[in-house]
């Protein structure tokens, strides 16, 4: 009995657990059926859309890259509005017959140019076919114009809005700040490992400001996802089931402040009369630059546009080399400005002062050999003051029979001659201060005392910048402070708040005994000022301008000497000005280089005291009337004219 009561009850179970499984079953099928209904009858537009049939693209949102200013807000560089042509290959459906050709018959391209892009769109299939690849960077209207009207036959080409680089002053700073082009296979590699985001077709910066800042004007592109069909044209009416997080919004780049002024600088390219050289004026306390000539120079626009493979060669070929910084990535005999470095030598010597009177025939003796002044009948019994005032080489000459050349290549080194500027933002040479050591490594037969005599008037190996001597006047000018260039004063957000400051940078302090300094600076001063100083002709009536003019030597002066027009352009010597002002308080100093221009008296020093002139000027403005930062857009004035060489 027990046991037929123990079967029954296990047939129980049995059967009530077979009751909880097919209601298990029924409940299961009755949620698949209900999901099935909401994917299928409420859902089923929605998913629709994203079958294999449709995509969701993101579509970037380019970030406003920073604007450069000047340091009242002027602004010299932004984006212009324009448009870029792309292709996306995962929806470009039937490329080759029919959207290549087409594409190359809307842009007018020929047979290279579309083989090339079907080149790139196979290898963007390979390599991410969601990739968009560059058609067409920067269309102009009428091309715009071409592929917007045949959208409906190019499908996977998108014409999108991208600000394209705008610089305002044309050829002016064009070396200082830069152009940009287009991003290569290797770079863009090498600056996404690094945690960059850039894609083919994007631009960076080259040169000049755009290279340096690159990473703080680009900004952060945003993205917006689209629903598209399979030819990639976007679905309207699916827009909303992205939801909120669609679109991740750009951060734009920040601005650059520089710390030139665009009034002066308009000063320095008016009143600079060469086809070639450099100017610089720049704050001998802080070493921030305030104005800067570099000419010739290039149209960033073209750079960074349209250019041409003919237009490229053209600049290649240029025998002015427009694509060379003068005022950095150059270096010249420096002619007679150096004499201030042989004085500042002469006198640490202990062997020559201020006071040490050199008489001057005509010429300097040494061996068999005359080292010509440039005056042919002498200047007669000159001190050290008058020496510079006058410019008599023949002075200089017995400081270095007298010193060797290693005196005067150790002040020059102090004062920062033969070594980078630490400019940074522009490249640079480090150009050449000769020493004995030099010579005997690279001039055959070794170093002989002629080299010296040679040195001391800013011949023979002398080669510096014209920023380099900037630098010199300038640390001359404040008391000894070899003070690094600056062209940034800061960097601000897109709302104009402070992101970064750039301070004052001293690289060294140079020890000059204050008497020896203000013995230099009196024959500056008698230079600019005194009947019988070589640039007394464009002296300044109401500030006392401490200067000295140089005219660099070229080519071997024969027997006769010539005028600067009966001369080759490119046998012609270099007309230099440095100075600075006030005198008994500099403020601000000024180089210029007049490239092959004749003499710094007629053909240099014009220009410098114009500078100074207009700084003064601008000075007595803004303490009348401080403008407020503008950020209006620059607008170019007519500038000077300059015709090249025959």
């Amino acid at each position: 009995m027990s046991q037929t009561l123990g079967q029954t009850t296990s047939g129980r179970e049995l059967k009530r657990h077979f009751l909880y499984l097919g209601l298990a079953l029924i409940a299961g099928l009755f949620v698949l059926a209900m999901q099935l209904y909401r994917l299928q009858i409420i859902q089923g537009e929605e998913y629709a859309a994203k079958s294999v049939a449709n995509f969701v693209k993101e579509v970037r949102l380019r970030a406003d890259r920073g604007v450069i200013k000047d340091r009242r807000g002027t602004i010299l560089v932004d984006s212009r509005p324009s448009f870029d042509a792309f292709l996306i290959p995962a929806f470009c459906l039937d490329c080759s017959q029919k959207v290549l050709p087409k594409l190359a018959e809307l842009l007018r391209w020929d047979e290279a140019q579309r083989l090339k892009l079907e080149a790139a769109v196979k290898a963007g299939r390979r390599n991410g076919a969601f990739q968009p690849v560059p058609v067409k960077v920067d269309l102009d209207r009428d091309e715009y114009d071409r592929l917007n009207a045949r959208r409906d036959v190019l499908d996977g080409v998108d014409v999108v809005p991208v600000p394209h680089r705008n610089y305002r002053a044309g050829t002016v700073l064009s070396h200082v700040l830069g152009y940009m082009n287009e991003i290569n296979p290797d770079e863009l590699e090498k600056l996404n490992s690094e945690g960059a985001r850039y894609a083919l077709g994007d631009y960076v910066g080259r040169r000049g400001l755009e290279r340096y800042f690159e990473g703080k004007l680009r900004g952060a592109d945003g993205v917006r996802k689209e629903v598209v069909n399979a030819r990639g044209q976007t679905l309207e009416e699916l827009s909303g089931i992205l939801g909120t997080d669609a679109v991740t919004p750009p951060t734009a780049g920040a601005n650059v402040v520089l710390s030139l002024d665009m009034r002066l600088q308009e000063a320095a390219e008016q009143s600079f009369p060469g086809i070639a050289g450099g100017v610089v004026a720049i704050d001998v306390k802080t070493g921030f630059i305030r104005a800067l000539v570099s000419r010739p120079g290039f149209d960033p626009n073209l750079l960074t546009g349209r250019i041409t493979p003919a237009q490229l060669a053209s600049l290649a070929r240029d025998p002015m080399k427009p694509m060379i910084n003068r005022v950095a990535a150059e270096h010249y005999p420096p002619g007679s400005i150096f004499k201030v470095v042989t004085a500042l030598a002469a006198f640490k010597s202990g062997a020559f002062s201020p006071h040490t009177v050199v008489n001057c025939p005509g010429g300097y003796k040494l061996g068999s050999r005359v080292w010509r002044c440039h005056l042919d009948r002498g200047h007669g019994p000159r001190d050290g003051v008058q020496a510079m005032k006058s410019s008599c080489d023949v002075w200089y000459y017995k400081v270095a029979d007298t010193l060797g050349l290693d005196v005067i290549a150790e002040m020059g080194e102090a004062l920062g001659l033969g070594q980078p500027t630490g400019v940074g933002v522009m490249a640079e040479v480090p150009g050449i201060m000769p020493s004995t050591e030099y010579h005997n490594r690279v001039t055959p037969g070794g170093y002989f005392k002629g080299l010296a005599l040679n040195s001391s008037i800013g011949q023979g190996d002398d080669n510096v910048t014209v920023l380099q001597m900037a630098l010199l006047y300038a640390a001359l000018a404040n008391g000894g402070s070899l003070l690094k260039p600056q062209l940034v004063e800061r960097l601000e957000g897109p709302d104009g708040k402070l992101l970064e400051a750039f301070e004052p940078q001293v690289v060294r302090e140079v020890s000059i005994p204050e008497a020896h300094r203000r013995a230099v600076i009196e024959g500056l001063v008698a230079t600019v000022n005194e009947v019988g100083g070589t640039a007394f002709g464009s002296r300044l009536k109401d500030v006392k301008v401490a200067g000295k003019t140089g005219t660099a030597q070229v080519a071997r002066i024969g027997a006769v000497r010539l005028k600067t027009h009966q001369m080759d352009f490119f046998a012609r010597h270099h007309a230099w000005f440095a100075g600075f002002a006030p005198a008994d308080n500099p403020e601000i100093a000024v180089i210029v280089l007049n490239e092959h221009g004749g003499t710094g008296g007629v053909d240099a020093a014009p220009t410098g005291m114009a500078i100074l002139q207009k700084y003064f000027e601008l000075k007595k403005e803004d303490e009348v009337s401080p403008a407020p930062r503008l950020n209006q857009p620059y607008t170019p004035p007519p500038v000077l004219t300059v015709s090249p060489p025959r």
